[in-house]
């Protein structure tokens, strides 16, 4: 696997010598801020003592207060930590928001943890780093299995140190304790406006359009039940198991015509029941099991990486099919296969602008936080539209005038945001 952080500083320096940015700057952010790696011993059920190591990279915060997610994954390393951090700052500010970047994560397969352990785990990452983070400094998220519970756990250790309630310390948390309403598919929704400003551009037309997610978790399962309601036709989906799409047998099928006006679609709303049924996509009636590379590679219309990074490579990426690629992963095209895909005219929605939704609507709930005083879910979905479709446009509008990817653009207006900001602060 090719390391994360240097895809990240390689996106960074592409758009600092498009914008020939001050030397100073650039080599201010190209690092993070502070890196920090804690021991978080945890008693487990059995009465044993076990060491967990987790990290926080708090890369940049010249905009505002440090924002990121935190992860719970076996795979969790210092070079992804750092370069989700910089994506976050990248994706704070192409959007407008004036919070900075950062990144968690704690070693571990939470699988293989009870509840109880996850919950002492969760406390104890907080207490190893109360001194660095808070409102007015840091404020974490969920991201890869970690849950609107763990962060309720977070909050509430927090607050505990504190000696009063906090709830602006973290985001994503349920909405009986301070939660944003429609926080739960805000990060799908914000990549949904994203798709439908490209379609537009792209002159597609919905009802023609297919469409392949690779990631059925919690951002790819609305991504594709919202695509649905709108008449996209998503003919195949994958989880962490593996894939499938629609069989070829089952679209001539005269019963599947006549019960269904989509001829060529998954029926998402089923696909979803029948994976909390059976922990797994695979053995969905109708479909023909594929693997997660597989998926990728389908002669679709729209490809949506909705999983774990670097998953198309300079490998994978000259049999790529899809004419527009929304990034609702972090990271899922490495640089080198970014390439390729330009050269094949392959537009591609970049992550720091796709998935920006959930970033945007937990920024919502830490402002409803702040000010003790709440929105409804229809209030916080019109203002991520506003936001997500005014970013879009000037994110293509710079992609215009310079002729250049959508990627590119979007670095573009980020980092001359930041770096703007750097040089007021420090009198560069």
């Amino acid at each position: 696997m090719s390391n994360l952080f240097i895809n990240a500083t390689k996106q960074l320096e592409n758009a600092a010598k498009l914008l020939n940015l001050n030397k100073s700057v650039l080599e201010i952010l190209k690092n993070p801020k502070r890196i920090l790696e804690v021991s978080i011993p945890v008693e487990m059920d059995s009465g044993e003592v076990k060491v967990f190591k987790g990290y926080r990279s708090q890369y940049n915060d010249a905009l505002g207060p440090f924002k990121g997610g935190i992860r719970f994954h076996p795979k969790v390393n210092l070079s992804e930590v750092k370069a989700l951090s910089a994506w976050m700052t990248w994706k704070c500010a192409v959007i407008g928001l004036p919070l900075g970047g950062g990144k968690g994560g704690i070693i571990v397969n939470p699988k293989e943890l009870s509840n109880k352990e996850i919950e002492k785990l969760s406390r104890g990452y907080v207490c190893a780093l109360k001194d660095f983070i808070g409102p007015e400094k840091d404020i974490p998220a969920p991201d890869v299995y970690t849950t609107p519970q763990i962060m309720a756990w977070m909050m509430d250790e927090f607050s505990k140190i504190k000696g009063y309630n906090v709830p602006g310390v973290v985001t994503g948390k349920p909405v009986e304790i301070g939660g944003a309403q429609g926080r739960n598919f805000s990060t799908a929704q914000g990549g949904i406006y994203v798709l439908e400003k490209a379609v537009k551009k792209l002159k597609m037309d919905s009802k023609k359009t297919t469409v392949a997610i690779q990631g059925f978790g919690n951002a790819g399962s609305f991504m594709a039940k919202i695509l649905s309601a709108l008449g996209y036709n998503v003919v195949a989906v994958s989880d962490s198991k593996g894939g499938v799409k629609l069989s070829r047998k089952f679209i001539k099928s005269k019963v599947h015509k006549v019960k269904s006006r989509k001829l060529r679609c998954l029926d998402i709303k089923n696909v979803i029941k029948f994976k909390k049924e059976t922990g797994s996509v695979i053995g969905f009636p109708g479909t023909e099991t594929i693997t997660n590379e597989q998926l990728l590679e389908l002669d679709v219309d729209i490809l949506v990486p909705a999983a774990l990074e670097n998953v198309i490579t300079e490998h994978n990426a000259g049999q790529i099919k899809a004419k527009l690629i929304i990034e609702l992963a972090n990271g899922p095209v490495t640089p080198q296969a970014d390439v390729k895909l330009e050269k094949k005219k392959i537009v591609i929605a970049p992550d720091i602008l796709a998935n920006a939704g959930g970033v945007i609507v937990s920024y919502f709930e830490w402002v409803q936080n702040l000010q003790n005083y709440y929105w409804t879910e229809k209030e916080n979905i019109e203002k991520l539209k506003t936001i997500i479709e005014r970013s879009f446009d000037e994110v293509w509008a710079k992609k215009e005038c310079l002729n250049i990817s959508m990627r590119l653009a979007a670095y573009a207006v980020a980092v001359e945001r930041v770096a703007k900001a750097e040089e007021l602060r420090r009198g560069i």
